[in-house]
């Protein structure tokens, strides 16, 4: 079999309804961006990627797309280095940030990610085996998600309210809770904080465990607390919560925290790089690292981090920001090929209402996602809806997650919580 070539690649920039979830910068808009990526083979074949389309990082992505034609498909080294190449000519290869929480200083991976997942799905099409086979082998037939539970006004400012309704307070958070346990059955619970004093967020936390004594429960304030305060709530949750999330900023705040408890500090803020990773096992800052192939790199990448992680004997999860169907594919392939991602993953799934991929293949069920074992992602695009969600895109007037500017429509004078309490 000769060596393929890609022939084309597409990118296309999407927007797909969002509910008002609070966080420690502000409130998710109405509309959520991403960018599908299409690699095409001269040999007929399509792989498909999904990332962050914020319109600085859509403007890498597309001068990337430009440049790849007549480049092999398995040759990933080299793909990378274009990446690279392609990035040091536009803006010298500048960080990237995304939200105002996640800011790398290179966004070289971030760009790389979903062309080497596209290129994945194509070798796993022509080799007719799935992704995770490409990344050893899946070592479980189902991965389990956590449900994210948010704070969140009863709909966006002008608009309806949404059928998720306002949840302000533990009682309506153990109702949010509900519907996701029964909805889609997840085994264990996860609270966005940083949005109120952390005495209301653990008594969230409280009752959650009340109406759910057997589910582990995670809390992630995204660094809105010092490191005292941080300390003490790690005081009264001890043997409640699995692990709190960023309590604190930075590596040497984390650091800071750990020194003084035994409950285990996850991050996705202050690891996400694998610059990260020597500071942080130096001042022992982290016991769980929540991995996202869109910022490490991809999958390959993604997967040395398991080794890393492994090796210093700290935990693995996995990441979540609000994403499509694309995505998740490549994530229940990573998580299925990494064995010591033993956490359930972080996943936005259940709170969007459109998706780019045709239903049926990432059900979730008891709070799992059965490994697709039709070769590559084994999911295929759902064109009428790839439109649509592209035109809501042209329409829809955002280009750029704004959580702070749009928090401060309705609040002039919010500021970020962050390290705030």
């Amino acid at each position: 079999m000769s060596a393929p070539r890609i022939s084309r690649v597409v990118v296309t920039p999407v927007a797909f309804t969002d509910p008002p979830l609070l966080n420690v910068v502000g409130v998710h808009q109405p509309w959520a961006l991403r960018a599908i990526i299409e690699v095409h083979t001269d040999d007929g074949v399509l792989g498909l990627g999904e990332i962050y389309a914020d319109e600085t990082h859509l403007a890498r992505l597309e001068a990337v797309a430009a440049e790849l034609p007549g480049h092999d498909p398995y040759d990933l080294h080299r793909i990378r280095r274009l990446v690279a190449d392609v990035l040091a000519k536009g803006d010298g290869g500048a960080g990237a940030s995304f939200g105002g929480m996640l800011d790398v200083d290179s966004a070289l991976e971030t760009v790389y990610s979903p062309f080497e997942v596209a290129c994945l799905d194509i070798q796993g099409h022509r080799a007719g085996v799935p992704v995770s086979s490409l990344l050893g082998g899946a070592v479980r037939e189902r991965v389990p998600f956590s449900g994210y539970l948010f704070y969140k006004w009863a709909g966006h400012p002008g608009q309806p309210d949404d059928d998720w309704g306002e949840a302000l307070t533990p009682e309506r958070i153990v109702q949010q809770a509900r519907r996701m346990v029964d909805g889609w059955g997840f085994g264990s619970l996860k609270l966005k904080g940083g949005v109120f004093a952390p005495e209301l967020e653990c008594a969230a936390i409280e009752a959650l465990r009340a109406e759910f004594p057997s589910h582990p429960l995670r809390l992630d304030p995204n660094g809105a607390w010092t490191v005292p305060t941080s300390v003490r709530v790690a005081d009264r949750l001890r043997g409640v919560v699995e692990y709190l999330e960023d309590p604190t900023p930075g590596i040497e705040g984390m650091g800071a925290v750990a020194a003084q408890t035994d409950v285990p500090l996850a991050t996705n803020m202050c690891v996400i790089a694998m610059e990260h990773l020597p500071p942080a096992v130096a001042a022992d800052a982290v016991q769980v690292v929540l991995s996202d192939h869109h910022l490490w790199g991809g999958l390959r990448r993604s997967a040395q981090l398991g080794g890393i992680a492994e090796t210093w004997g700290m935990g693995l999860s996995m990441h979540s920001n609000s994403h499509l169907g694309v995505s998740l594919a490549a994530m229940v392939h990573l998580a299925a090929a990494t064995p010591n991602l033993t956490y359930a993953c972080d996943t936005h799934y259940p709170w969007k209402q459109q998706d780019v991929i045709t239903p049926g293949v990432l059900d979730f069920v008891d709070g799992e996602v059965a490994v697709p074992t039709d070769p590559g992602l084994g999911v295929t695009l759902d064109r009428d809806m790839l439109g649509l969600l592209h035109e809501q895109y042209l329409e829809c007037g955002v280009r750029r997650r704004e959580d702070t500017v749009y928090m401060r429509t309705v609040e002039p004078d919010f500021t970020p919580n962050t390290a705030r309490w």
